[in-house]
């Protein structure tokens, strides 16, 4: 979707800000079910009596965003399969795809409107109409937006990751007008994203495909997120085409299946990678030409990795890795080169010096010409789609988000961390009084759970729109249920890279019991909200008097998109079509909506050339290099990506010379942040003897909390385990599956132990995702333990993402 820029906004030369009743008193939130049993999870079998249908859609069940085809019998979704049409996910859909239709049919999920009835955190609701919870929402920001005087940015909001994702902050940011937007970003890819985009001007794709040579860092592909790329990759690793060293304090299943794996000692990445360009530097073993016709400052650069000494010989007591070790690595990597890549990541910043490594790896990948070249990073290019304009108030009133200042570049998705600390700690410059949260649980997926409840406690409204009873539901005012992924049709997405596409999420079955997509959520508060909230406006913003004066209150209202469901009223299937017909004609959309999947020239393109192995593209047609001389283009987008976040980076901190920034002195000389990677002894903290460091992670089967109910997952990751070193543990008298105390400074947790000699001395593991306090999830409900009630809110002082492998803990066997 498009925001318009609204006339007066434009004139005045200055953006918007960014960013059932029951009778008697309710006890349970949902008051007729009764406690779910295991056995009542189970699936409807096959048997086809009526009506089959093969009905195109895309998975939900983690980032990636799948094809598959729901299999669907007299209107009940049986089986999900894979779709083979789409460029992503290759005729592959994982146990996580597969187990997406137990979000269907979960006993536990989300069905009607509810109001709380009992104390914040209670889980007391009662059963309301949808119009009844519009009508409290209205209530409740009617006083709130009046007595701060059409201050709008009093209304904070929160998004997980998703294709609706837009539309629900679209509403919140362009609509309503609150710049106070948190969503995943700064628990997720900030750095990783900032240092690559800075340096490289994307973020850029990993050619796995063709890749001779891959360093991979902290990412442990073969469990966290088994895709296509993964699996292809391991059938390369081993003598087979590629050379994969894994670099990982922990002996993971991505490390077994690697040439080579290097423990590391955690939060040193930064020393290694500066070690590695050392070696290359003074041994002469990196691609000169391509440096010299493509980096800027690089002679600086040059300077600056060798003056100050980042030998092997000085980052072996640091990383834990031998000397010749890296060299050894240096020199296999250059040798390969342009098919070389430092792996970009997918995670959340690990420590207080992340921007500065993932500014490191992107400048030794490029020091091979490993940039925009097949078997390198690679941008390709993205389908473009139509738009769907949004006409946006302006708001005279509404303030800057409140942490703009607590870390160097706090971009519209905002500090989570820093953001939620600012509210609690009162430093905040007006208070923020509302919060609304759209598929993201931040009482689990935030570091300091303790602080994240403190917070919404200080809440005069809390609006949690969701498919399941989390542990943030139970913090909720209102809740709204969204209705489960195939139950609805979401934006039509287009999908870069190599061999780019668009891909639709059509609605599979109907919506079960009172639930409803995001569009319609926004469309139904939008129609409640406009009247009053303009009416708030006109009282207290002099512009907007002024502009009724000139031109009338019907017109202003109309043209000026303070009906704030005008952007809503189309249904999602009317927006999609308009998007793809528009540009790509009638046969284009009904090719989507027959087969999922689009592309230019698919028909001709696509061809299957054994039992699972399928052409998209010819090799001729692969968009592997997209430039001609300058590196600039428009990047490859990941799913996690806010591309308007990327445009802000583009715009304010782009060297001049439009080639590789190996320096950024205008962000040194405007916000303080070294203009080359720079190891600073005073943001690494080594781990004291006899303590540890507490480090987190995804698992394959498990998306974060979003699938703690799920009963087929569970079947395969039932609970998480404390990894800790088995000789460690014989010391402590900790056996297998002993319960254990972990404790950190802000809090403590108990968990069962994995002793074993796959990790390092100093170092304890365990699985995001569990640890649900909401006696509403039956299978979820105390099962394994939440990693973030433990771990220290630090956040890296650049971007302002949360640094999750700070915290140092004990460990004692209960």
């Amino acid at each position: 979707m498009k925001t318009e820029i609204s006339r007066r906004r434009f004139l005045q030369g200055s953006a918007a800000l960014t960013v059932v009743a029951v009778s008697g008193a309710a006890s349970a939130l949902i008051e007729t079910k009764e406690k779910s049993k295991i056995a009542d999870f189970a699936l409807t079998k096959t048997q086809i009596t009526g009506k089959l249908q093969q009905i195109p859609t895309l998975c939900e069940m983690c980032v990636n965003k799948c094809a598959a085809i729901a299999r669907v019998e007299d209107g009940k979704l049986t089986k999900l399969n894979p779709n083979p049409l789409f460029p992503k996910s290759r005729n592959m859909l994982c146990a996580r795809g597969n187990a997406g239709i137990q979000a269907l049919e979960d006993p536990d999920r989300l069905k009607y409107p509810l109001i709380r009835m009992g104390e914040r955190g209670e889980g007391k609701f009662k059963r309301v109409t949808w119009d009844e919870a519009y009508e409290h929402i209205k209530d409740k920001m009617v006083k709130i937006l009046d007595e701060e005087k059409d201050n709008r940015s009093t209304i904070g909001f929160c998004a997980g990751e998703g294709m609706a994702e837009h539309t629900y902050a679209s509403f919140m940011k362009d609509k309503i007008g609150s710049s106070n937007f948190v969503n995943h970003s700064s628990i997720c890819l900030t750095t990783t994203i900032a240092g690559y985009t800075l340096t490289l001007g994307g973020y850029g794709q990993a050619d796995l495909d063709n890749a001779e040579y891959v360093i991979m860092a902290g990412a442990n592909r073969a469990e966290a997120i088994v895709t296509p790329d993964t699996m292809d990759l391991f059938k390369r690793t081993k003598g087979r085409g590629i050379k994969l060293v894994v670099i990982d304090p922990r002996f993971t299943n991505t490390a077994a299946h690697a040439d080579t794996w290097l423990p590391i000692e955690v939060g040193t990445d930064l020393a290694f990678v500066l070690a590695l360009t050392y070696v290359a530097f003074m041994e002469g073993r990196y691609n000169k030409r391509f440096a010299q016709e493509n980096m800027s400052d690089f002679e600086a650069y040059k300077k600056h990795i060798i003056d100050s000494k980042y030998t092997p010989e000085w980052a072996e007591p640091i990383t834990g890795i031998k000397a010749e070790e890296i060299r050894k690595i240096s020199r296999d990597f250059m040798a390969h080169a342009p098919r070389s890549i430092y792996y970009q990541g997918r995670r959340t910043a690990w420590s207080h010096q992340d921007y500065q490594l993932r500014r490191a790896q992107a400048i030794f990948t490029a020091l091979g010409g490993g940039i925009d070249k097949k078997g390198g990073i690679v941008f390709g290019k993205k389908l473009p789609l139509g738009e769907h304009a949004i006409p946006s108030p302006s708001y005279d009133n509404a303030k800057e988000r409140i942490e703009k200042d607590k870390a160097a570049v706090v971009g519209s998705s905002g500090s989570w961390l820093a953001w939620r600390n600012t509210i609690i700690d009162g430093t905040a410059p007006y208070p923020v009084r509302a919060f609304f949260a759209y598929k993201q649980n931040p009482m689990l997926s935030v570091p300091n759970t303790a602080k994240t409840k403190q917070m919404l406690e200080k809440m005069d409204l809390v609006v949690v729109i969701d498919t399941m009873p989390s542990d943030t539901v139970m913090m909720a005012d209102v809740v709204l249920p969204e209705s489960v992924y195939l139950e609805r049709e979401d934006p039509v997405k287009t999908f870069g890279g190599s061999e780019p596409s668009i891909a639709l999420r059509k609605q599979v079955v109907e919506a079960k019991y009172d639930t409803k997509p995001v569009i319609e959520m926004m469309r139904g508060l939008g129609e409640k909200l406009s009247k009053p909230l303009f009416e708030i406006s006109k009282k207290y913003d002099e512009s907007l008097q002024e502009e009724i004066a000139d031109r009338g209150e019907t017109v202003v209202y109309k043209e000026e998109g303070y009906d704030l469901a005008d952007g809503y009223r189309h249904s999602q299937t009317a927006i999609n079509h308009h998007m793809v017909a528009s540009v790509y004609g009638e046969e284009a959309w009904d090719t989507l909506q027959e087969k999922g999947v689009f592309y230019p020239d698919m028909d001709k393109f696509f061809k299957r050339k054994s039992v699972n192995e399928y052409q998209y593209y010819p090799e001729h047609k692969k968009s592997y290099s997209v430039i001609e001389g300058a590196l600039i283009n428009e990047p490859y987008h990941d799913t996690c990506v806010d591309t308007e976040e990327i445009a802000v980076l583009k715009k304010d901190f782009r060297t001049a010379t439009k080639k590789i920034a190996c320096a950024l002195y205008n962000l040194e000389e405007k916000k303080g942040i070294d203009a080359m990677p720079t190891w600073r002894d005073e943001l690494y903290t080594p781990t004291p003897k006899g303590r540890f460091r507490f480090i987190t992670g995804r698992h394959g089967q498990f998306t974060q909390s979003g699938s703690a109910n799920n009963a087929l997952l569970l079947d395969l990751l039932s609970d998480n385990h404390l990894w800790i070193n088995k000789r460690v543990a014989d010391e402590k008298g900790i056996g297998l599956d002993d319960m254990v105390e972990v404790k950190s400074s802000i809090g403590a947790i108990k968990i069962k132990a994995y002793p074993t000699e796959k990790i390092g001395t100093n170092v304890v593991f365990f699985v995001h995702g569990f640890g649900a306090e909401s006696s509403e999830l039956t299978l979820a409900h105390h099962r394994g333990a939440n990693d973030n009630i433990i771990i220290e809110d630090h956040y890296e002082k650049a971007f302002g993402s949360a640094a999750m492998h700070e915290t140092i803990v004990d460990i004692r066997r209960v």
